[in-house]
């Protein structure tokens, strides 16, 4: 964390368009507190008004030499979003530590800094908003317009179901971000628009950020609203739905993909139909496991709690504790450094969409059968899915962070293709069914996520190629070719040298 003489920096960042009659008035009500618990900054950016925003922006920078302050004017307007993004570009490259937004028409109270930047400086928070929903009727009687309340009301209830939040309203303008939780987000592909702050607050959220609201009071003055009420409902409307998506891994969404350099975005998928349920009631307890392509390991913990012994292979460290657990890291694109023979059960769940050469990898594994019959469990992506059939008819083929078409996927599945794979291999498919969407990723694992599950299921029963998200295969192995001449060459040798039970009585016989 960046300080100034022992204190923390602060941006406070006053987004200003048209406001000559109210930005010198909001500059005044700043808390003079704030610079003393704070190294601050003030930064005014005028989005290209043609009245006198800047001018007085910088009247004021000169009578108040004592405040550090930058004004700025785009050259041409960046819109509502647009104009965030300039002030949280600078916030991150001037090294600050927190950036909080006012607007300059006065709507939001500066007075309330103090307190809404207090579980920022505690550590106890990555973003906090300023609520004017916390009470029921707060915002109307400060003057708040009925149908803005409504439709307040109205959205939020929406997106928290299907975002799973609970937040008191997403459209708070009243907000201050941690620069580091900035940092981990792509908000520049966000909308230049109104729902840039709803965007942000998904990305927050699927960043895991840790998001604060605190009461503000609500004030409607003579401000010019300059927000189409239907437009923006429609665009806060489409950019959740499109997060749902995205979460589900149907419909992948850059902007809603935070930079995560690791493997546990692959999470475990338990409670409800999925590739991790089929798989762990599977296994018997007790057996012997090698997880193949086990991303963080959170299945080993739950077939540890089995009794069963399991070894985790990956190329990225596993991050189980079990001292039962043994772990291989190895890239499974390079010739294999594991034995499969001492194991009862493989696991390859979801791993072999991402491999380069799924053929010769199945080679290698089945090289080294023998008569011990292994068993194997494999999930894959369906690609023939209707979502992702719907995408192709509409022209969108978008690889993502996960999902059907996850970028790390190299090679994508049918029913048919996987069984085809597996049979030229050597395997003897006893199993083979469908896997539902994901759904409660995303609605929660409550009463709408395990409907939706339920929904997908009973279409799966109608067509499981069509509805299918995912193809669950159990198989047994067979012995490669090499192992049955070797075994039958040896069997052969050792059978010859031994005569067999009543040869030499028919031997005296035809003498």
């Amino acid at each position: 964390m960046s300080q100034q003489d022992g204190k923390q920096r602060l941006l406070i960042f006053v987004i200003a368009y048209y406001a000559e009659s109210t930005l010198q008035q909001v500059l005044d009500r700043i808390p003079r507190g704030v610079f003393d618990q704070f190294a601050c900054e003030i930064l005014v950016v005028d989005d290209a008004s043609e009245d006198r925003t800047f001018a007085i922006g910088r009247e004021y920078q000169s009578v108040r030499p004592e405040i550090p302050m930058t004004v700025l004017r785009n050259e041409f307007n960046q819109g509502y979003g647009g104009n965030q993004k300039v002030g949280y570009a600078y916030a991150i490259a001037e090294g600050f530590d927190f950036v909080a937004m006012l607007h300059g028409d006065g709507q939001y109270a500066p007075e309330e800094l103090a307190k809404l930047l207090a579980p920022l400086r505690n550590g106890e928070a990555d973003a906090v908003f300023g609520s004017r929903m916390t009470e029921r009727f707060g915002a109307l009687r400060g003057g708040m317009p009925m149908y803005k309340f409504v439709g307040n009301r109205i959205l939020t209830w929406i997106q928290n179901r299907l975002l799973g939040t609970r937040l008191s309203e997403f459209h708070s303008g009243y907000r201050i971000y941690a620069v580091a939780a900035l940092k981990k987000i792509p908000f520049r592909l966000n909308s230049n628009d109104f729902h840039f702050d709803t965007e942000i607050i998904i990305q927050l959220l699927n960043a895991g950020a840790r998001l604060v609201e605190l009461p503000i009071p609500t004030y409607y003055g003579g401000e010019i609203c300059r927000v189409n009420g239907l437009r923006y409902a429609k665009d806060v409307l489409l950019a959740t739905l499109r997060s749902v998506a995205h979460r589900a891994g149907l419909l992948y969404q850059r902007r809603f993909d935070p930079e995560l350099d690791d493997n546990t975005h692959y999470d475990l998928k338990l409670g409800y139909a999925s590739s991790h349920t089929y798989a762990l009631a599977a296994v018997p307890a007790g057996a012997r496991v090698l997880d193949i392509g086990s991303g963080p390991g959170g299945l080993a913990d739950e077939l540890v709690q089995k009794g069963c012994d399991v070894t985790v292979v990956d190329q990225h460290p596993p991050r189980v504790e079990h001292l039962r657990v043994q772990s291989i890291q190895q890239d499974l694109d390079a010739p294999l450094l594991f034995d499969v023979r001492p194991f009862d059960y493989l696991l390859l769940l979801d791993i072999i969409e991402h491999l380069r050469d799924p053929e010769r990898f199945m080679a290698h594994l089945r090289s080294q059968f023998d008569y011990d019959t292994k068993r194997l469990i494999l999930t894959t992506p369906n690609v023939a899915f209707v979502v992702q059939r719907l995408m192709l008819l509409l022209g969108q083929f978008n690889y993502g962070k996960a999902g059907i078409l996850d970028r790390t996927h190299t090679r994508l599945f049918t029913f048919r293709a996987i069984k085809h794979l597996l049979r030229d291999e050597g395997f003897r498919v006893t199993k083979i069914k469908g896997i539902p969407a994901p759904f409660p990723k995303v609605l929660g694992n409550g009463r709408l996520g395990q409907a939706a599950v339920m929904l997908n299921l009973a279409l799966i029963h109608l067509s499981k190629t069509l509805f299918s998200y995912q193809i669950y295969v159990e198989a047994e192995s067979t012995p490669a070719v090499e192992y049955v001449l070797r075994h039958s060459r040896e069997a052969s040798a050792l059978r010859a040298q031994t005569p067999e039970r009543g040869t030499s009585t028919r031997a005296a016989r035809v003498g």
